[in-house]
């Protein structure tokens, strides 16, 4: 690695680490150039362990040492600054020490991702970043094999998804869907189950349904707000519910995503 002190906060080969609080801009900027970024230590670690390759890292002085075991075998630029200058970069106070920018994998095919699974998380148009993030680790920590998202799913890459999951992100294969709900036809052909996690005069309590699981099982789960669509229910080969007490109606979808895979974890997950 090689050290760069910063000089300059407007130095164009910081580039990677401009605008970091404008989500709009970020959310397309990542993606188009290929790049997402790991934050943290253990993330950046996480990072490494999934066999993912740094293009720089940014960093405080007294991180350096917890970090220089990580790095010191890549050929990168080590940028470093007071806490002031990296402020003046990023757009806020770095309170994690340390920022990776990462070459963004190339995503799996669908087909390939789901042959040997046998518990898949399917999100759709979930927007919110941290409910992302959740879900991956919830994913991770109770056993599931596989990720899909919909076309309009918020980026698991974005910087909040990455750390909230605490890296998971980085572990759990993943892959985006082309159509939705079309695409629901590949899970189908391999075997899967569809069970759609929703509120329906036709749904199924989760309890009874775990009692006897499908083999292959694909979860769906939609947006807090509205929920799944109508054309995710119409594909669903079963509808499940977690019944609720004391007039509430359903969970934050990243505690309703544990409670459901917690539910029907294969018995070798547990």
């Amino acid at each position: 690695m090689r050290i760069v002190p910063i000089v300059d906060p407007a130095d164009p080969a910081l580039r990677d680490y401009t605008d970091l609080t404008d989500v709009v801009l970020r959310r397309l900027r990542e993606p188009a150039e290929g790049l997402y970024l790991a934050e943290s230590a253990k993330v950046i670690r996480r990072a490494l362990d999934a066999g993912h390759r740094p293009r720089s890292v940014l960093l405080q002085q007294k991180w350096l040492s917890d970090l220089e075991p990580l790095l010191q075998s890549w050929d990168i630029p080590v940028y470093l600054g007071s806490a002031e200058v990296l402020e003046q970069v990023t757009g806020f106070a770095m309170h994690r020490g340390a920022i990776a920018a990462m070459h963004r994998p190339a995503l799996p095919a669908v087909a390939d991702l789901v042959r040997d699974a046998h518990r898949v998380v399917v999100l759709e148009d979930i927007v919110d970043h941290t409910n992302v993030g959740a879900i991956f680790r919830a994913v991770a920590a109770l056993g599931a094999d596989a990720v899909l998202i919909t076309p309009r799913c918020a980026d698991p890459l974005y910087r909040r998804s990455v750390r909230v999951s605490m890296g998971t992100v980085l572990q759990v294969p993943w892959a985006r869907l082309d159509r939705w709900p079309e695409d629901v036809v590949q899970l189908k052909d391999a075997g899967f189950t569809i069970a759609a996690l929703a509120l329906s005069e036709r749904a199924v309590d989760l309890a009874e349904f775990a009692r006897h699981p499908p083999s292959r099982l694909a979860l769906v789960l939609g947006t807090e707000g509205d929920g799944l669509s109508s054309h995710a229910l119409q594909v669903a080969d079963t509808v499940v519910t977690i019944p609720m007490k004391r007039g509430v109606d359903s969970l934050n979808v990243a505690a309703a995503a544990s409670v459901a895979l917690w539910s029907l974890r294969r018995p070798e997950a547990s």
